[in-house]
């Protein structure tokens, strides 16, 4: 991270905030002490409310403090606050003088959309879900122009409505200028358990966008570090009203850029997708283990295995029945032909999308079906589809070209309809064609569905 600081001359005010024991700081002042950055004074305000962290701390700084070019000043005070007190010219407040640069490992936890911090944010135009992002916006809002700020965060904040305020918000004032991706999605945040892909990301207060680097490594080891160059409208593509960050992982451009067939929304295709209704812990007085008078089947992910529909799976310890009747009836969808994506991928899976076809003759003459709240759910106005549009969408959703795409916009372990929603689709004829081709096949490996996927670049 203190690597990435772009070299610079004249005094550097450093921002490190939730600075911990110090070990960013002292980073960065190794390098500038080690000749690496060119600063002729630094300045750091360091601020830490944990008080078993605070004396730690104040011995990290004080080892840079010996040659009369060095002050710091440890701030045990809630950043959130002491920066929106001082962004609104609160006189009663300490005022911070703006920072040419600012270092970031910042908390990371959900606020309350009536907390005090949440209430404080939006006092100054900050509206955000998380601590993570707070702190983000915060450090460039106190930014000096052409400031820089280096932050490891969550990916999260790169797609997804509760963020986009917050990209608004960063995008308007500053230029991301490098963005580092942790592949795994267990290990730099492992002590917290925050099973997401892990970004560093380099922004520059008042830039100009222009091209971003781009690294990738599996872990904090770095040992197999890959940089790229990418303009910026391969980032935030230009026409995109919900400015979803895209990170890509490699040279060649994706198969959404690539493919001028693949072009359509789901409203272009007359249909909908939504996460299954039933939330069994919610429902539980109605589930039934076993199919019986009166129940319909209830379908989980371990329904799906293959290309086939497997239900009653016996393996499955979950309930494979719901009772149908008046209480239950809105939960359900009619009888048909539907396709599902799992919510769900496992911490290292090596796909994220993984889409299966609803069978309708598997459950024989039944009326209706339960989706549990662990499927997305493509369908027509809650209306079963064609059995080859349904098969097109599945085929579609399970090319490797597809899976790697919507990996460049959601580092979550979990697949939302929104992400679904905001994808680009072939028209509702090539899927039926392809649906079609699927159908007259015996089986399908990943090498034919790839195959078939790559005949849409013509």
């Amino acid at each position: 991270m203190a690597g990435l600081f772009a070299d610079g001359t004249g005094p550097c005010r450093l921002l490190d905030a939730g600075a911990g024991i110090g070990s960013l700081s002292a980073a960065f002042l190794e390098r500038w002490r080690a000749g690496g950055l060119h600063f002729s004074r630094v300045a750091v305000d360091a601020f830490e409310l944990d008080q078993a962290l605070i004396g730690h701390l104040a011995q990290t700084l004080a080892r840079y403090d010996h040659r009369g070019d060095f002050v710091s000043k440890v701030v045990a005070e809630d950043f959130i606050h002491a920066a929106v007190e001082s962004l609104s010219g609160n006189l009663f407040a300490p005022p911070l003088t703006p920072y040419t640069h600012a270092i970031l490992n910042p908390p990371y936890k959900k606020i309350n959309s009536q907390s005090a911090h949440r209430l404080a944010l939006r006092r100054i135009g900050i509206e955000t879900v998380n601590l993570y992002s707070a702190f983000v916006a915060l450090a460039v809002a106190l930014a000096a122009p052409g400031g820089q700020i280096v932050a490891i965060i969550p990916r999260s904040f790169c797609n997804g409505p509760y963020y986009r305020p917050f990209r608004d918000f960063i995008l308007e004032r500053a230029a991301i200028r490098h963005l580092h991706l942790f592949t795994s999605r267990c290990k730099a945040f492992k002590d917290d358990e925050v099973l997401q892909e892990n970004i560093i990301i380099r922004l520059e207060r008042g830039g100009q966008p222009g091209p971003v680097r781009v690294s990738t490594s599996t872990d904090d080891t770095f040992t197999d570090l890959a940089t790229h160059e990418h303009p910026f409208a391969r980032i935030v593509f230009p026409d995109d009203r919900e400015r979803i960050i895209f990170i890509p992982t490699a040279p060649e451009i994706s198969l959404t850029e690539q493919f001028p067939a693949i072009r359509a929304t789901l409203a272009d295709l007359g249909l909908q997708v939504s996460t299954g209704p039933v939330v069994d812990f919610r429902l539980k007085a109605h589930l039934r283990a076993l199919p019986g008078p009166g129940t319909v089947p209830l379908l989980y992910p371990g329904h799906f295995v293959g290309q086939r529909t497997l239900w009653p799976n016996p393996a499955l310890k979950k309930p494979q029945a719901i009772e149908h009747h008046a209480t239950t009836e809105k939960w359900l969808y009619p009888l048909g032909c539907y396709c599902v994506v799992r919510r769900f991928s496992s911490k290292e899976e090596k796909r994220r999308l993984v889409a299966s076809v609803v069978e309708p003759a598997t459950f024989g003459a039944v009326p209706w079906l339960g989706f549990e709240n662990h499927l997305n759910v493509f369908h027509a106005h809650k209306q079963g589809l064609p059995e080859p549009l349904a098969r097109g969408l599945a085929l579609f959703l399970n090319s490797t070209a597809v899976d790697e795409h919507f990996r460049r916009f959601n580092g979550h372990t979990q697949v939302n309809a929104t992400d679904l929603k905001r994808m680009k689709y072939p028209s509702r004829e090539v899927l039926l064609d392809l649906g079609g081709w699927a159908m007259r096949q015996s089986a399908l490996s990943q090498d034919q569905i790839d195959a078939k996927i790559g005949t849409l670049a013509g």
